[in-house]
């Protein structure tokens, strides 16, 4: 079960039952852009960011333009 559906080139999330965030390690400063799963909580990884342009291609391919909250 796939809980994004294609549209085309580019991906597709319900901002009603996610949220797009960033989850950051305090000890390693890795950090990965994803999905928190608005009724439990639960962090859904799509990305793993090592630059600027990681980031903006999470953001074109899912068409976020707000603010990513980060969580640690």
């Amino acid at each position: 079960m796939s809980l994004f559906r294609r549209r085309g080139a580019e991906d597709a999330f319900d901002p009603a039952k996610f949220t797009p965030v960033i989850r950051c390690s305090i000890c390693t400063g890795e950090q990965v852009a994803g999905f928190r799963e608005n009724a439990t909580g639960r962090f859904i990884a799509d990305t793993p960011l090592t630059g600027s342009r990681d980031l903006e291609a999470f953001r074109r391919r899912y068409g976020i333009t707000q603010e990513i909250e980060k969580i640690y």
